[in-house]
Parts: C-alpha cells; structure tokens; sequence
C-alpha cells in the first residue's frame, strides 16, 4: 500500500507540473495557476480519502475528471488580448508632445532615458467596411495628444495557439524566457496601419533615417519584434521607423471587380500601396522627430526585403528614399521565386477564391467576416504587376535604368532553408527525384555538380541548391543589375552559427540591428564582436551610403558580382561558391534573353 501512495504521489505531482507548464506555455492568466492549485488539492484530498480503495474504473475516472476540470481552468482562464507596450519597462516616462500633420502625440522613454519611442501612431486611415481592398486613405485628424505608448494591432493573418508560439521560441530559436508578466495574447486586426518611431533623446535635427518593412511571407508578421527593435540604432543617432501593412488576402487580393472601382485602375497591391503611404507620411513628418527626410534608407527582410525590391522600382516610391537593405530576398529576377506574380495569374486566383466563398461579388466579399477570409493567406500573398504601383516586374525596369535607390547593401545567410525544410525529409531515395522536379531538363547538370551520396549528404545538398533558388540567386541577379545601372553595391554573406537561428533565414537581423541581449547565453563573445561590427556597417551605410569606417574590415564594392563581405567567425571578403549553379538557373529563367 505504500509503494501505491508513493506512486500515486509522483505521477499526481508530475500531472500537475505538467499542468503549470502548459499555462505557462500557453500564457494564461495567473488566476489559471491558482484554479488549478485548487483543483489539484481538491483531488488530492477526494482520491486518498474516498478513492483509495475504490475499484481501478473508478480510480481512472478520477483521473480524467481531473484532466477535464484543467480543460476548463484553461479555457476559462486563456490570455486576454491586449496591446503590447512601445517599452517592456513599468511606468515608463513620458516623453514631450510632438506636433505631426494629424495631431500631436507623446510617446514614451527607453529604460536608459536615451530613447524616445512612438508606438501606434496612424498614418492611414483604418481600411475596413468599404476600404477593405482600396488604396490606403489619409488618417482622419485627431484632438488632443495621441498617447503613442503601446504598438499598433498587427495585421489580420492566421494565428496559432500561444501553446504553439512559446513551443517555436523553445524547439527552433531556443530562447524562451519562463514570465510572470506576458499573460495576455497580442491583438490582430484590420485596423492595423500604424507605425513606430524610434529617435534619440532631446532636441535633434538633420538625423540618418532607417525605414523597416517587416517579412513573414506578405502573410504574418507585426513590428514589435525584438530582433529589429529601433532602440539600439536610436541610441547610435538613427531615427527608425516600422510599420504594419495588409497582409495576404487582405492585401494582395486581385480581381477585375476591384481594378474597375479604382481611380487609377490598380488591384493586388494593397500592402505595397500601405507601404508606399508610410514611406510618404515619413516624408511629411520625420523632422518633427529630428530624422532628415532627405535621407532616408529603406530596409526591409525575407518577403520585407522583397517588397523593398519592388518598391526600388515603384513609379510612386521615386523621391522616398535613398538608399535600400534587402535581407535575404530579391525581385529582381527574371521570375521572382516568391512573393511575385503578373496580373493574370492573379486575377485567375482572385476568380478562385470568390468561388470558393459564395461570391459574386466584391460588395459580398467585403461582407465577410475578416477571421472568415484570414484562412486565404496562402493563396494571397503575392505582389502584383498591375500597371499602377508596378508598371512591369523590376528585372524589366532595372534593363531599361528606371529605379529609385542610389546606393544598394543586400545579401543572404549561409542556411537560408533551415527553417523551410525542417519538416522536409530528404534521403538518398528522394534526393534525384526533387532535383529532376524541380529542374526538368536542367537536373542531370545540377546533379554533376550535387550528386547523390549519403541520406545525410543528399540532405545538405538539397538544403543548399532550394536556399539558392529561392533566395541565393535572386540577390546574384540584383547584383548584377545594380552593376549594369552604375549603382554603388554591397553584398554580404551571413554564416555565424549560435545557439539559437544561427545563419539560418532572418538569423542576421538580431546581429544588424544591434540586439543580441546582454544576458543570453546563447552567443558567444564572438557574436557581440559581429554584430557590434555589423551595426558599424550599417549606421555608416544609413548616413553615408558607404558602410566603409575606420577600424572595419574593408567592404568592397561586389562590382564582379562574385564578391561579398562574410560575417562569420571571421570579417573578410569572399568568393561566391554556387556560380555554376547560378549559370544553370541563368539558363533556367531566361537570363539575358
């Protein structure tokens, strides 16, 4: 009878960490730990004094009872949603009033009092009820200050179980923080065209500006992200700007339907055209913040990066910008791999999904409940040539020199597939058959150049020839572009592995952007050294044009398009190692012709 107690005693205690884990992970709210004390007690107490000796169906019962009243202490207990703060800091300063052409607004001070934050400022108005899928309208003027202290909504997109993002930080970047104080979910919505300022404290004028589009595939994201916090750069004497835009089929949904009711003829780009209004209200309002609209540098990564590439060629971006970042993704192909399509594959998609909802049209389709549409962001996240925001695709542009930046910094991570292909089983069985798919009469080369050899030795391969298809290859054709165009060029190339995503896709930009924390262990002191360096590079590139400084290794121009900066365990100048592959894909897409 003893040895039943002790075992009854450590699988009890081992339910109920499992219990605490799951609201931890899942971050409800602390009244969920308190609710499930009690239920635990109150089982405890009933199984040892009235079940102990019951029969085992009877015992088992309990248990699931058990399990059944922690489902509802979930449910009744599940995060509440509400805005996330401009700065992770209890009670945090305020900052002065700040006169804009809307209104006035305040914001918020970093922790160190050397940052000034403006989080959830409007630049357009809310695009729902009859502005879903129109071109992005001013903001309507406000009374008063706006209290620009807490982060916009992100965009409407998909969204998962809290229990599954905390299980991403821990499985794939390792650095979940265990928090009594983030028991709440972030919100999502259609009233989410807002953006974020980061300026150096005090009185400031004639600052280097930095503009950032965030990725997620033109289907998730949202700008509060710790990666690519503004405070870092601020503190060094960049304003930073970011901003939320429609996302998926809020904003890349084409039909002839939307074209005919536009002024200017234009359907498939809403998300663009978000960004191109935040790039104008920079224009119009970034000295009252002590940025030089003069000078202003357009960064952008992943599908972030692809909508900057778009943007270098955009009739309506010309004068918005200086200078761009792209991270690891290009338009400038002659067939985009992602993130791209012509107007005639998506006005076909467009037909589909009206279909495939009961539509005949628009007026019903805006009807629908945005979650209802939210589920179509895999058939509608990609950028539309149509003749307004984009006249002809940007590889078209750049042949004929029309584009919008003077000066061009990009490049791509050792391991961009990592995250693409985690799910992805590749052996020797399956290698030739993936090759041969995906590159018809090309494959027997590609395999001269990657042939088969062990499950793991197909593994890599594959891993390296899909990271150069759809993100490699893409930056070797805007290289070569922006040399043909005369325009200054800086390519790097990302391979620091660390503890956490390493050099996999979007890896750099917590190098980039200078927020590496100081407390983590999952960087060594080579990794502050790198990203330390990296940040160097960009405020001079942001200020300047030219990365170059004293006491930085040199960052030559890549005017042969085979030579990039690597950031590694070294800082050196290097060679591109997939050129043939690259003249296979040359041959693949037209290149030239």
């Amino acid at each position: 009878m003893r040895a039943k107690k002790i075992v009854f005693s450590v699988c009890s205690a081992l339910l109920f960490l499992l219990m605490l884990a799951v609201l931890e992970l899942n971050r409800n709210t602390l009244w969920g730990w308190g609710l499930a004390a009690v239920a635990a007690g109150g089982f405890w107490f009933v199984y040892v004094r009235f079940l102990t000796r019951r029969a085992w169906f009877v015992r088992a019962g309990a248990w699931v009872g058990w399990i059944v009243v922690f489902a509802v202490v979930v449910a009744v207990t599940w995060p509440p949603v509400r805005a996330v703060p401009a700065v992770e800091h209890k009670n945090p300063d305020k900052t002065g009033v700040i006169a804009l052409s809307d209104g006035q607004v305040r914001g918020v001070m970093s922790e160190d009092g050397r940052v000034e934050v403006y989080a959830g400022i409007p630049y357009a108005k809310p695009p729902v009820g009859e502005l879903r899928w129109r071109e992005p309208q001013d903001p309507d003027p406000w009374e008063g200050v706006l209290e620009a202290d807490h982060f916009g909504p992100m965009s409407m997109q998909p969204t998962n179980l809290p229990l599954y993002d905390s299980l991403v930080q821990i499985v794939g970047y390792h650095d979940f923080r265990i928090s009594l104080s983030d028991n709440s979910r972030a919100p999502v919505s259609e009233d989410s065209l807002y953006l974020n300022v980061w300026k150096p404290a005090g009185d400031a004028a004639g600052l280097p500006v930095l503009v950032y589009v965030h990725g997620g595939s033109l289907k998730t994201g949202q700008t509060w992200y710790g990666d690519y916090n503004g405070e870092s750069l601020a503190r060094r004497g960049v304003v930073v700007v970011n901003f939320a835009y429609r996302l998926g089929v809020f904003g890349y949904l084409a039909t002839e339907e939307l074209a005919a009711e536009s002024p200017y003829g234009t359907t498939g780009n809403y998300g663009l055209l978000d960004q191109i209004k935040a790039l104008e209200w920079v224009r119009d309002n970034i000295a009252a913040f002590g940025g030089d609209p003069a000078n202003v540098t357009l960064a952008g990564e992943s599908a972030g990066a692809a909508s900057v590439s778009a943007l270098c060629t955009s009739p309506l971006a010309a004068g918005l910008f200086e200078r761009v970042v792209l991270e690891s993704s290009t338009v400038a192909s002659v067939a985009p791999p992602h993130s791209f399509r012509l107007l005639d594959e998506a006005l076909e998609s467009g037909r589909g999904l009206m279909a495939r909802h009961g539509c005949a049209t628009v007026e019903e389709l805006r009807a629908l409940p945005a979650e209802k549409l939210a589920g179509e962001a895999e058939t509608q996240h990609h950028m539309t040539v149509d003749g307004y925001a984009l006249t002809e695709t940007p590889h078209e542009s750049y042949l004929r020199g029309a584009y919008n930046e003077k000066q061009i910094l990009h490049g791509y991570n050792s391991r961009e597939s990592g995250a693409f292909l985690v799910l992805e089983k590749t052996t020797r069985r399956s290698y030739e058959k993936k090759v041969r798919d995906y590159f018809g009469d090309y494959a027997d080369e590609v395999l001269a150049l990657y042939p088969k050899g062990t499950d793991k030795e197909c593994a890599e391969r594959w891993a390296l020839i899909w990271g150069a298809v759809f993100f490699d290859y893409p930056h070797y054709c805007l290289n070569r572009l922006a040399v043909q165009n005369g325009i200054p060029v800086y390519e790097y190339y990302f391979s620091k592995d660390n503890g956490r995503l390493g050099p996999w896709h979007s890896g750099e930009e917590i190098y980039l952007y200078g927020n590496i924390p100081d407390g983590s262990r999952l960087f060594d002191a080579r990794d502050r050294e790198l990203s330390a360096q990296m940040t160097d590079y960009l405020i001079r590139y942001v200020t300047t044009g030219d990365p170059n400084g004293e006491g930085l290794p040199a960052w030559e121009q890549n005017l042969t398009s085979t030579r990039m900066l690597e950031w590694g365990e070294t800082t050196a100048m290097t060679e591109e190692s997939k050129l043939p592959l690259f003249e296979i894909l040359d041959r693949m897409d037209g290149w030239g012709d």
